[in-house]
Order: C-alpha cells, then sequence, then structure tokens
C-alpha cells in the first residue's frame, strides 16, 4: 500500500506541471488584453502609454516563457499571486470561499445518495415493477433537466412563491436548502442507473446464492455482500464528481448567488484576469488528483480482489 501511494503521488507532479503549462499558455492565447481591462474597470482612457505602463506594472510586457517561470517560481512557494482586479492574494480569495464550496457540494452529494441510494436498490430487487419504471422517469428527468432551468424553477416556487427559503446568497441553512436540491438532484440519475445495473450483476453472482443457501438473511446478503461489491463503480464515479464540486459548481454559484469558488472563477473570466484563473486551475487540479487517489484506495480497501491483483 505504501508503495502504491508513493508511486501514485510520483504521478501527480508531471499532471499538475503539463496543467499549469497548458492553463498559461492558454490564457496568453485567449484575445484580450488585461491591462486594457483594468484600466477601463478604473475609469482610466486606455492609451496607448497606459496600457505600456500597466503591462509593465504586472509584469506581462516579457516573454511568455519568462513570466511562466517567474510565476512557477512563485507557486513552489505557495504564492500563487496577486489578483489583477481586487490587488489581493489568489490562494487567500480561494481559500476564503473554499469553505462555502465545500459545504454546498456536500449537502449536493447527501441529496443525491439520499435519491440514488434506495431508488437505485429497490430498482435492482424489483425490475421492470412499478417502483423500478418510476426510478427510470426520475433518472430520466434528472440527467436531461439542465441544471440552470432547474435553478430557476426552485427559486420562483420555493422563494418567490412560496416564500419558504431565501432568494440568493448564503443566510444560514436555509439558504442551502435550494441549490443543494438543484446541485443534488442533477447528479442523482447518473447514480440510480449505475446502483441498478451494479447491483443486478452483484445479485445475479454466486456469492450471493451462496450467502442465500447459507440461510443468512435477505437484508444482510443484500446490504453486505452486494451493495457493497456494486458500490465500487459508484465510488469511483464520486470520486471524480468530488473533485468537479469542490472545484466549484459553476452553473448553481452563478444563478444562487453563492460565494463560492466557482462564481470567483467566472467573475475572474470575465474580468480576464490571468493570475486568478491560473491560480484557480492548479489548486482545483490538485484537489481532484488527490481525491481521486482517496477514492482509489477506498476501493483497495473495499475489494480484496484489487489488492491482489
Amino acid at each position: 500500500m505504501i508503495r502504491y501511494l508513493f508511486q501514485r503521488l510520483l504521478y501527480i507532479l508531471p499532471v499538475l506541471l503539463g496543467i499549469s503549462c497548458i492553463t498559461f499558455a492558454l490564457m496568453h492565447l485567449t484575445p484580450g488584453d488585461p491591462a486594457e481591462i483594468i484600466l477601463r474597470a478604473d475609469g482610466i482612457k486606455p492609451t496607448t502609454a497606459a496600457i505600456e505602463v500597466t503591462r509593465h506594472t504586472l509584469g506581462l510586457d516579457g516573454p511568455v516563457y519568462i513570466q511562466y517561470g517567474h510565476w512557477l517560481s512563485r507557486v513552489l512557494h505557495l504564492d500563487l499571486g496577486s489578483s489583477y482586479s481586487s490587488g489581493r492574494p489568489v490562494l487567500t480569495e480561494i481559500l476564503s470561499r473554499f469553505p462555502a464550496t465545500s459545504l454546498l457540494a456536500i449537502c449536493g452529494i447527501i441529496v443525491a445518495l439520499l435519491l440514488a441510494v434506495p431508488l437505485g436498490i429497490l430498482s435492482a430487487l424489483y425490475p421492470d415493477r412499478l417502483i423500478d419504471r418510476l426510478g427510470r422517469v426520475f433518472a430520466l428527468l434528472s440527467v436531461s433537466m439542465p441544471g440552470y432551468w432547474l435553478s430557476l424553477l426552485l427559486i420562483y416556487y420555493g422563494a418567490v412563491k412560496l416564500r419558504l427559503f431565501p432568494l440568493m446568497g448564503m443566510e444560514g441553512g436555509s439558504s442551502l436548502v435550494l441549490p443543494s436540491l438543484a446541485l443534488g438532484f442533477g447528479m442523482a440519475g447518473v447514480y440510480i442507473r449505475l446502483i441498478r445495473a451494479s447491483m443486478l450483476e452483484a445479485l445475479g453472482q454466486l456469492y450471493i446464492k451462496a450467502a442465500r443457501g447459507r440461510g443468512m438473511r435477505e437484508w444482510s446478503v443484500i446490504g453486505r455482500h452486494a451493495f457493497r461489491n456494486a458500490l465500487l463503480p459508484s465510488l469511483t464515479l464520486l470520486g471524480v464528481q468530488i473533485g468537479g464540486l469542490l472545484g466549484g459548481s459553476v452553473i448553481v454559484e452563478t444563478v444562487f448567488a453563492w460565494p463560492g469558488i466557482g462564481r470567483y472563477a467566472v467573475e475572474a473570466i470575465f474580468a480576464k484576469d490571468y493570475i486568478v484563473i491560473q491560480g484557480y486551475v492548479l489548486l482545483m487540479a490538485v484537489v481532484v488528483v488527490l481525491v481521486n487517489l482517496i477514492v482509489d484506495v477506498g476501493c483497495l480497501l473495499l475489494d480484496p480482489r484489487i489488492r491482489l491483483r
């Protein structure tokens, strides 16, 4: 296990280096000059002289590879630079918004699992019955409904019509309900289908028949044997989605004006704030890689066959 973890950690370094290089190059290939955008935002006429002075102040007047080298050297010292727009450190800005995004991601995952696990298991236990058909319809609605449209529906009925929850922003526990529902409902459909398919495959295995032949209770057979083995594909998918959610649920955070990382990244993109986007992408890449590493270790612990291989 220690050797496996050490190998995986070694693989992370070239991945992060490649992501940082590609992101830096793409940012400089996009049209628009951040110096001009900053001058216009400050109410200053973007003359050629003013743009040159601003570019020199921001360090954007040198060759791209020199800029990348300076930025990478700062990153190695845990300094992601300062925002062109606000002047505040990027790492501080992201970390200050990370708890809000983490809270929303956790609540969204809980909603998705509360919907998907029972529906997926029941659909597998009673295939082609009423509960299975209802689960299929629910899964179809979940995967086909756009996130922004569902968010607007929840705002209209939950906040405007019924006035049960705050309209937008982060104002206590009640403000979590609508964005969590929007986030969780969109993820639930995939898990319902995946859990159903995995459970049907597991229930047809010989070890399930052997467990029933030994007189084990049905709930124990389903919970301890079938569901445990059916959990591996869902756990893998969950790891991928957790990384994305911790990177910021851009649509949900934007619609609900949630003060998270995703909304911060969208604002940086519109402001052409290179340094924020580069820091955001690199930091979220670290989160995604580490979450997937944790998921892989969880799969090793859940399934002894993987450890034997």
